[in-house]
């Protein structure tokens, strides 16, 4: 047995529940994307620039995990589509700043809504308690998971 392979098998089975919600993630985005005819990077484009606000394309493309010329074409194909606008600011006209139209918004919410009514519904079957336990657990493992994080 290699070293690895031995130090995985303590690794607590917690750690790898959060690697399958991880992963399940993923595949859901995939499977939303694909309902409404967008690949994973555009509709969790949509998504961030919902979360987020606007930004410019250099900055999603980081949160994205993409290239500069990638988010450029991304944003190009998006705006076209009637998802994104670009919008320049009112205090530097240089800089320019990506958003989400309404048609966007209305997608969105239509792909993510029967997602978050279901993970609502479990997460109502756990106690006052409970809950505060895995909320407090989630905010960990998203600090954990966002250290190194360049934007």
């Amino acid at each position: 047995m290699d070293e690895n392979q031995a130090a995985l098998e303590n690794v607590n089975a917690t750690t790898f529940a959060v690697r399958d919600v991880i992963e399940a993630s993923r595949d859901l985005m995939a499977r939303m994307a694909k309902s409404v005819g967008m690949n994973a990077n555009d509709l969790t484009a949509i998504a961030l620039l919902n979360h987020y606000g606007p930004m410019g394309p250099v900055e999603l493309g980081r949160r994205l995990g993409i290239s500069g010329p990638s988010a450029t074409t991304l944003v190009d194909r998006m705006e076209e589509a009637g998802y994104l606008a670009r919008v320049r600011s009112d205090t530097d006209r240089r800089r320019v700043a990506v958003m989400v139209t309404d048609s966007a918004r209305e997608i969105a919410s239509a792909v993510w809504w029967p997602a978050i009514e279901k993970l609502d519904a479990v997460s109502r079957t756990l106690s006052a308690s409970e809950n505060a336990v895995v909320r407090d657990f989630l905010a960990r493992i998203t600090e954990v998971m966002n250290e190194g994080r360049e934007y």
